[in-house]
């Protein structure tokens, strides 16, 4: 096994370590390195790794979000590891991509997981996204520029988003975990 899924796969187990409720949800990014050598490549068709970034504001109430341009959905920052199997890394270049923020910092350990299917898309076929997402905090600085691959950015109230019905489910999981983990209530 090469030395990148060996850590990979330590990095799960302590997610599991510390959120034993998602075994089921985990169960399926364990198999997944296994499967290929390509994995961590977008042009593995039936599926690659993404790392995303729950990115929150300095004071920790406000997650940034991006109105996503090909999805036309609210959701966090991320994007493909194209060929980077440091997760943690992927997920704070995104961040850092996507919002034009600097002096972003990222928690190395695992704060959710989510596979999802991508539609196809022109010549894409469709295809899953192992999205392994990771806190990033942001600095004293709250100003992001749009890129491209945004309609829009915002900063929202995570306790909203933990209570909005319309979310994303994986937004509202996200944000239950965090006001769970900040002691913070979702009212």
């Amino acid at each position: 096994m090469p030395p990148h899924f060996a850590a990979l796969r330590a990095a799960f187990d302590d997610y599991l370590q510390r959120v034993p409720e998602d075994a089921e949800r985990t169960a399926p990014f364990l198999a997944f390195p296994a499967s290929h050598p390509d994995v961590f490549e977008r042009g593995h068709a039936p599926g690659h790794f993404t790392g995303s970034a729950w990115l929150v504001s300095a004071d920790g109430e406000r997650v940034l979000l991006t109105h996503h341009r090909k999805l036309g959905r609210w959701l966090q920052l991320g994007g493909h590891a194209d060929g980077d199997a440091e997760l943690p890394r992927v997920a704070l270049r995104e961040a850092e991509e996507e919002s034009g923020l600097a002096g972003l910092v990222v928690a190395p350990a695992i704060f959710d997981l989510d596979r999802h299917w991508i539609p196809a898309r022109g010549t894409d076929p469709g295809h899953w996204h192992y999205d392994v997402r990771y806190v990033v905090h942001a600095g004293a600085d709250e100003s992001f520029v749009v890129s491209e691959e945004s309609l829009a950015l915002a900063w929202k109230p995570i306790h909203e988003i933990a209570n909005d019905g319309s979310a994303d489910a994986s937004l509202q999981r996200m944000a239950r975990k965090w006001l769970a983990r900040e002691g913070l209530s979702g009212a």
